[in-house]
């Protein structure tokens, strides 16, 4: 028997059991789809995170002043600590592993107008690759550049909202504001951006000058000192560095302000790096969770199978005596039962993962909520499909195939499916 006559039979044998052959293929196109559309849902949350902690800064994290726990230094515990307007120079030599430590001073509630409206409005001064650490992505015009930072220009880039506040829709580039009394020239404009956590508020709603120039015409007011700044941006030179970074900058800036390095209180750090590690650690475990009842909807639709064809074998008892008589081999049955729940596995895995990626697209297509980036399937989870449905054919084709195989032709033929 050729293998072009073993594939008709099956067809023909599948298409006289129509229902029986649906239940079973259901059970397994249901655990493909549960399997696809789980760890696709996975990845959905993980690359919503991504893209939510991207608007705020990737890879950052910010020092805060606070006040001393521990004695140290012949200091007493409670002393307030502020970091100064070089700091983020002179922890150069401390942080071999930082890329970039960068100052941020701001200051709320400032009256800013234009020639149309005004506002009170938060401002920001800090060094131009703030932009890039903090994620501000520009519309129209430029950011500060390292020239309006050594030159202490008076230039100015808007929030997409502090943009809308002080001009509506007019142009806003070349034209001047007044912050605090003092003439600005804007040079640029952020485009909108999603941002669900900050520390001084949304950067839609900022507007952002380079740090020489916050540092003169708007310091810290009193009583804090005028040579201070509110806190420092710091980034790794790569994300392997980024625990050695975070120790660095700890360790640098207790010896430059007499604390103890492992007193957190004196500097608290909100660490993106970190907050994104954990929320990747809950959604790979909700992923794989997810992943694993689908294998088990997919091995009971494998059991399934394999009581299908058991009771396929017992009907077609007769029917393998017939075939042993006219000469099929034992090997010959066996690859017949094989090949039928080949069959039937592998077309049910093509269903499902067709109507997996069609639920993908579909849903693709719609407003996704915030931490979601839609439902993400990926390659290796369809290979993983794929072993997973040869795994479930072999085991579920095992023993009925080989109970065909031990049938005596002598007794096949005698025998009563009924009886």
């Amino acid at each position: 028997m050729s293998l072009a006559d073993l594939v008709r039979d099956t067809l023909r044998t599948l298409l006289a059991h129509k229902l029986r052959a649906g239940l079973t293929m259901f059970g397994l196109t249901w655990g493909i789809v549960s399997i696809v559309l789980m760890t696709a849902a996975g990845d959905g949350f993980r690359e919503g995170q991504r893209q939510v902690a991207a608007n705020f800064g990737e890879n950052i994290f910010i020092v805060f002043p606070g006040r001393t726990s521990m004695q140290a230094g012949g200091e007493r515990a409670g002393r307030r600590v502020m970091w100064s307007i070089r700091d983020h120079e002179l922890l150069k030599p401390y942080a071999p592993s930082c890329e970039h430590i960068l100052p941020e001073l701001t200051r709320g509630a400032v009256a800013v107008r234009s020639d149309y409206n005004a506002g009170s409005l938060m401002v920001s001064g800090s060094l131009p690759p703030y932009q890039r650490l903090r994620a501000l992505p520009v519309a129209e015009g430029r950011f500060f550049n390292r020239e309006d930072e050594a030159q202490g220009r008076r230039v100015a880039f808007l929030g997409a909202d502090a943009k809308k506040q002080l001009f509506g829709a007019r142009n806003a580039i070349g034209e001047t504001i007044s912050i605090a009394g003092f003439p600005y020239l804007v040079i640029g404009v952020m485009r909108f951006k999603d941002q669900d956590s900050s520390y001084d508020g949304r950067d839609v709603n900022k507007v952002f000058v380079p740090f020489s120039a916050m540092a003169r015409d708007l310091p810290q007011p009193p009583p804090w000192p005028p040579d201070t700044v509110d806190q420092l941006i710091v980034k790794a030179k790569t994300l392997g560095g980024h625990e050695a970074c975070v120790a660095e900058v700890r360790r640098g800036l207790a010896a430059l302000h007499r604390f103890d390095p492992e007193d957190t209180m004196a500097a608290s750090i909100w660490d993106t790096v970190r907050e994104s590690r954990a929320f990747r650690t809950m959604t790979d475990g909700m992923k794989y969770f997810l992943g694993a009842m689908g294998v088990v909807t997919l091995l009971l639709g494998g059991i399934g199978t394999m009581n299908v064809m058991l009771v396929a074998v017992r009907e077609r008892t007769r029917e393998i005596g017939l075939r042993m008589s006219v000469g099929a081999t034992r090997r010959q049955i066996q690859m017949m039962f094989f090949l039928e729940t080949a069959l039937i596995v592998f077309s049910s895995g093509a269903l499902g993962m067709g109507f997996a990626l069609a639920v993908c697209h579909f849903v693709n297509q719609l407003p996704m909520p915030q931490y979601f980036a839609g439902l993400m399937p990926s390659w290796e989870v369809g290979a993983a499909c794929v072993a997973l449905l040869g795994l479930v054919a072999f085991l579920s084709a095992l023993y009925p195939a080989s109970r065909a195989a031990g049938i005596d032709p002598v007794q096949a033929l005698h025998f009563e499916a009924g009886g």
